[in-house]
């Protein structure tokens, strides 16, 4: 953790923090007060979509410096470890309230444009379309600090609603917006250009504000059950959501520096695969890696019963990582399909995605031999005789965040670019789209609602199954489909994919494994990890954590957002804590005591307001306090969260 936050300090803390408490009171501008050109309603729209894909000062920060540490889609050792940075969400909160100043101007000028007469024959649709965008804003807005206006960014002064509150309007909304876009205009002059996301497709708006309902009203399942599930149904009942890839709400992504620049296009973030997203997919789906990979590499691949090298000196124990202190020496027998596809093998260069960022240093991928120390630290790397190689070249491993003290200082490879996989180039270039809501969690939302017992058009083996099937279309897998579908082999937490298999996995399995300083060969009692916030630990392999597992796979890269939410929610998929060889500060409530147990008060829940909020927006930021039920802290759960 200490070396993320140097590398935090030099890279984003130089930079000038632009917001300040003047920042806070733009909310109350009026937006459509401004001038001549600020009339047609799609500029508006065009503007608050594009606004959202973040730019690289805040995506950095955001996007992956909060978002996909906090859903475990990187590791990075921010939010995960209690650690928060009020400039980087000053920056978001003056960021989305522009955002949503934008969406709140285009609905405002609509309106006086219907009361003018002076309308196209779209311009109602484009109303529509602006609420719909409005709340996807808001619920961003919400599920990362809690309380917000519902009636902030209008140019009054507003008060705070609790989230509760945010909810019922945003799911209100939704319901009246989608049912008033008219599917049948045509319109007369071309204004495709002004939407990033569907060139003002009108059937594609309506499907995805009903997907957004069905998200939205599944966040409430564990808090008001009988609204959700109202909600939900009335929302899936005619099938018009998001269906299909071609549905897929997404924007494209561009080079430069500006609020289309990709998301994960910063070089200096290694975006290191997570022990989250490892133990979920090892053995998962029963594909053979001999199957998916050229021969070239079949030479790396393990046996099915294999463990690895046990390193205990120089590898964290001090975690409930069921994977921990191993060195995994090769590719693994089985494997779901969608890993190699989105994390690349260390040293395989011939892989036209495999990533080389940053590309001003080619030593720190290109290099795929590091040491572990034996001994004094090794701190120059002059690599003295006593020192164990490593060679990381096809090998597959993922290591946990926190604080792994001396053993930490003793181990360079567990960090080093070289050794770990990372995320492939085509999510890191900037020429893909970035995915603000998938056809796969479409159907994984039914799933769970069919499983729920909730009234929705298909069933839950058909809906999952469909899921997982679109979700390998867009890892171009789709392949390995049937046999991956059959498949009752349990993956490193004990889920297996088969819908119909539910047998929960013995307690410990005997592995193979390797005694990394004498080179003997053992056995190893493998113990699944109990997931100690769901189901009390005692369930591994029940539908919806299948459910939940399929959609944190399918969510990787792009919806880090999501994949925090269902873990606030449900406490699923299985989170691993964060290790603790020295205790980390900012984490209290994880102590060498209890590391081995998930808990929900180790997690990160939301974000704090920012400092200047309170200065602002006074009375404002009383309400939200006092909304909040708890602490200005993020470990203070939201509403709909897990408690």
């Amino acid at each position: 953790m200490k070396k993320i936050l140097n590398k935090i300090g030099l890279l984003i803390g130089t930079a000038a923090i632009v917001a300040s408490c003047s920042n806070f009171e733009e909310m109350n501008i009026n937006p459509t007060a401004a001038n001549a050109e600020q009339v047609q309603v799609e500029y508006f729209i065009n503007d608050a979509i594009i606004g959202a894909q973040q730019d690289p000062h805040l995506a950095e920060r955001i996007f992956i410096l909060y978002w996909t540490d906090a859903g475990r889609q990187q590791r990075v050792g921010t939010l995960s470890e209690g650690y928060h940075s009020d400039g980087w969400t000053s920056d978001y909160y003056r960021y989305i309230s522009g955002w949503l100043r934008g969406a709140n101007s285009a609905i405002q000028v609509a309106e006086e444009k219907i009361e003018l007469g002076t309308v196209k024959e779209y311009t109602d649709n484009l109303k529509q379309i602006a609420r719909i965008w409005r709340v996807y804003l808001m619920s961003e807005m919400v599920d990362n600090f809690g309380p917000i206006p519902v009636e902030g960014f209008k140019g009054v002064n507003p008060d705070y609603n609790t989230v509760e509150e945010v909810y019922l309007y945003m799911l209100a909304e939704l319901k009246d917006a989608t049912a008033a876009i008219d599917v049948d205009v045509v319109n007369s002059v071309d204004i495709s250009k002004w939407d990033p996301a569907f060139g003002y497709d009108y059937t594609k708006w309506r499907n995805y504000g009903n997907s957004m309902r069905m998200r939205l009203a599944m966040r409430l399942s564990e808090v008001a059950p009988s609204v959700a599930q109202a909600e939900f149904e009335d929302a899936a009942k005619n099938s018009e959501f998001i269906a299909s890839l071609d549905g897929t709400f997404a924007v494209q992504e561009t080079g430069g520096w500006n609020s289309l620049t990709g998301v994960m296009t910063r070089q200096w973030w290694d975006q290191f695969m997570t022990p989250t997203q490892n133990n979920l997919m090892i053995g998962l789906g029963g594909v053979l890696s001999s199957d998916q990979l050229e021969a070239s590499m079949h030479g790396s691949i393990k046996s099915a019963n294999y463990m690895g090298v046990k390193y205990d000196d120089h590898f964290t124990m001090m975690t409930n990582d069921p994977s921990a202190g191993f060195w995994f020496d090769g590719l693994h027998n089985t494997i779901d399909p969608r890993a190699y596809d989105l994390f690349k093998i260390p040293g395989n260069f011939d892989d036209p995605n495999f990533n080389s960022y940053p590309s001003w240093s080619p030593d720190w991928t290109k290099v795929t031999e590091k040491d572990l120390i034996v001994g004094e630290v090794d701190s120059d790397d002059n690599n003295e005789t006593d020192d164990i190689s490593i060679e990381g070249a096809f090998t597959w491993n993922a290591y946990p965040n926190g604080n792994w003290g001396e053993k930490g200082s003793k181990n360079k490879v567990y960090y080093h670019g070289g050794t770990l996989p990372r995320l492939s180039h085509k999510y890191r270039e900037g020429s893909d789209k970035r995915v603000f809501f998938g056809s796969w969690e479409t159907y994984f939302l039914i799933a769970e609602a069919s499983v729920r017992g909730w009234d929705v058009p298909m069933g839950g083996q058909t809906a999952y199954e469909e899921g997982i099937s679109q979700s390998f279309a867009y890892n171009n897998v789709s392949g390995h489909i049937s046999t991956y579908l059959a498949s009752n082999d349990y993956n490193r937490v004990g889920t297996s994919v088969s819908w119909s298999h539910t047998t929960e996995p013995n307690a410990t399995v005997a592995m193979d494994y390797v005694d990394g300083y004498t080179s003997t060969a053992g056995t190893f009692n493998f113990t699944y990890p109990e997931n100690t916030i769901y189901e009390g630990g005692s369930v591994k392999n029940d539908l919806l954590t299948k459910i939940i597992t399929q959609k944190f796979i399918a969510q990787t890269p792009w919806l880090p957002l999501e994949a925090w939410s269902d873990h606030r929610r449900l406490g699923l998929p299985f989170f691993e804590n964060p290790a603790i060889e020295t205790v980390i500060s900012r984490l209290p409530n994880l102590t060498p005591g209890n590391f081995m147990s998930n808990s929900v008060g180790v997690f990160p829940q939301r974000l704090k307001y920012p400092s200047g909020l309170e200065t602002s927006v006074p009375v404002g930021y009383q309400q939200a306090l006092e909304f909040l039920g708890g602490d200005d802290s993020v470990f203070t759960p939201l509403w709909w969260a897990k408690h």
